[in-house]
């Protein structure tokens, strides 16, 4: 799947559907005084690292009985199967058999051929060619083209389209015009042959040549009802996909599970498995359900006790991964008292993060104080300011910023006392007791609601009723301006803090302006120094996860939901019978 099969903006995942579950925090408190109270970790950049290869031949007895089905696992889908259109994350992981794109992103920001098998990128880093490959074809065995290909990106330029996909700092040449109505079609679009089309933009831009390289959808199928301006007849086929995938939705039972079937007129041949199954689980039950063959493949609470178990299972490979995303507590930057940088510093200051990622973690996490996930080749922590947990910092910064402590020990300003709502939808969220006592201690009157997180959402981007919010994390990055293109965005629905920096913006625009990747290290290596110094957020930590699956599987290496080339790693998996 293509980056912009997601949004280009920063979307955001809950972290009921993250892989590490928050852990209870009873009578757990932070340290009063400066010192940090536990001790760091680090985490390790690399990626799919094996720690233990299983043994098929221990496989559980009801596993075995599968000789022609993978079951895997995922979060909670809504249903939605239809790219561009989706705003759960899941739904995105759901889809991902179904549709390939004309190019896939690795999670080491590496292209990679899909749909088209190679590309032309013309010398003044404005013009894109995608060489289809022959014989393409969708789920019902209908020709793919580079017409269906013209037909998607139209789609996602119509004036009515208001998903997730967003062209607006690449430029296709033309789609103004389109838009206002001043043009029938848009005409940096232009197919040459059935396999060929080329795509005219107006900015330089790195990320280009995923982002309109992503999902095709069927001209004839998606398109049959088309009306420009007019979309919402495609949400009577959200249910009902139609792809090219190596599989196809089979059959979706809400919030219990999601099947497939081999497509056989998938590009690189029908998979080797015939079915395939995504089940709806929880944590609570996903190490029995792994050990009994209920499942094929699971990730795991992250924790020495769970590796110690996939063990001694026998037949579990298990991998250690570095996930490419950071937990972060979002800050209103608009709101009166947090526009001020000293107080946003003090509430970073005045945190003892290392103590939360030690509970969340244990000992598969790390503070994080990059705008950046290690994986990423833009990382650097050079120059950048780590706020390793000082109170005293914290009460300075809040003194200069003309916060005084008032007689219950909250700090008052202009007659209004410094209190802040935080936003979360886990009750066992472990910022909670630690920042309530942190917090307290530097004059900060915390007040966190547990609400569910439909109403989080609609309190975080409307209106601004909200001060913080924690529980989040961000979905997988991979371009480094995946992390930071919200702080320079001017669509609300996009920057969600509102936070507004002309120096950041700069740097920002420059970052994407160039395909010189060492150009690119220099201009996001200052850019997380400003960043660091802003604190637009309150950056929590990184994250390794925990993952098993059972050594029948082969190939089961290269596979991970929701990576970027997921579904040609699907497409390659085969059961030891």
């Amino acid at each position: 799947m293509s980056l912009a099969t997601k949004s280009r903006a920063r979307r955001i995942t809950s972290v009921l559907a993250a892989a590490v579950a928050a852990l209870m925090l009873a009578g757990c408190g932070a340290s009063n005084n400066s010192a940090t109270s536990s001790t760091p970790t680090t985490v390790d950049g690399s990626l799919n690292k094996i720690v233990y290869k299983g043994d098929a031949s221990k496989s559980p007895a009801k596993a075995n009985q599968r000789d022609d089905t993978f079951v895997t696992t995922i979060g909670t889908p809504s249903g939605v199967f239809l790219p561009y259109f989706q705003d759960n994350g899941w739904d995105g992981n759901a889809t991902q058999p179904i549709f390939n794109s004309l190019v896939v992103v690795d999670n080491s920001g590496n292209v990679k051929p899909d749909l088209a098998e190679k590309w032309d990128i013309s010398s003044d880093g404005l013009t894109y060619t995608y060489h289809l490959r022959k014989g393409l074809k969708f789920s019902d065995g209908s020709p793919l083209t580079a017409k269906d290909v013209a037909f998607t990106l139209t789609l996602l330029n119509d004036p009515a389209y208001s998903g997730g996909a967003d062209f607006t700092n690449i430029g296709i040449k033309g789609v103004d015009e389109y838009k206002n109505g001043n043009a029938k079609s848009i005409s940096g679009i232009k197919v040459v042959d059935d396999q060929t089309i080329t795509i005219e933009t107006t900015k330089v831009n790195p990320l280009a040549l995923q982002t309109l390289g992503g999902s095709v959808l069927s001209k004839a199928y998606y398109g049959k009802d088309y009306k420009k301006g007019k979309l919402d007849y495609l949400k009577d086929l959200y249910s009902k996909p139609m792809g090219d995938g190596p599989y196809q939705l089979s059959k979706y039972v809400d919030g219990q599970e999601i099947r497939y079937k081999a497509n056989k007129y998938y590009y690189g041949g029908k998979p080797k498995i015939e079915n395939l199954i995504f089940k709806v689980t929880s944590k609570d039950t996903a190490l029995a359900n792994f050990q009994n063959g209920e499942t094929d493949d699971d990730s795991f609470t992250p924790d020495q006790d769970n590796l110690d178990q996939l063990k001694s299972f026998g037949f579990a490979t298990i991998r250690e991964s570095t996930v490419p995303d950071i937990s972060e507590i979002w800050l209103n930057n608009k709101n009166d008292i947090l526009k001020d940088k000293k107080v946003r510093q003090a509430l970073v200051y005045g945190l003892d993060r290392q103590q939360i990622v030690d509970v969340q973690l244990k000992g598969f996490g790390q503070v994080a104080n990059v705008y950046a996930a290690p994986t990423q080749w833009s990382y650097t922590e050079k120059g950048v300011p780590t706020y390793k947990y000082n109170a005293d910092k914290a009460k300075k910064l809040l003194d200069e910023a003309g916060w005084r402590e008032g007689s219950d020990g909250i700090r008052v300003k202009d007659g209004k006392k410094l209190t802040l709502r935080y936003l979360t939808s886990k009750s066992d969220d472990p910022v909670v007791p630690i920042a309530t006592e942190n917090y307290k201690a530097i004059g900060v009157n915390f007040q966190p609601e547990v609400l569910d997180g439909d109403t989080i959402i609609q309190r975080w981007t409307q209106g601004g009723d909200w001060d913080m919010v924690g529980g989040f994390r961000t979905n997988g990055l991979v371009d480094p301006d995946d992390a930071i293109n919200e702080f320079y965005s001017t669509n609300t629905s996009v920057n969600l803090t509102g936070y507004d920096n002309a120096e950041v913006t700069k740097l920002a625009k420059e970052g994407i302006a160039t395909q010189d990747k060492d150009k690119r290290k220099e201009i996001y290596a200052e850019l997380y120094k400003k960043l660091g110094e802003d604190v637009p957020t309150i950056l929590v930590s990184y994250r390794q996860s925990l993952s098993a699956w059972n050594a029948r599987i082969k190939n089961a290496e290269d596979f991970s939901t929701g990576s970027g080339d997921s579904s040609q790693a699907l497409a390659k998996l085969e059961i030891t019978k």
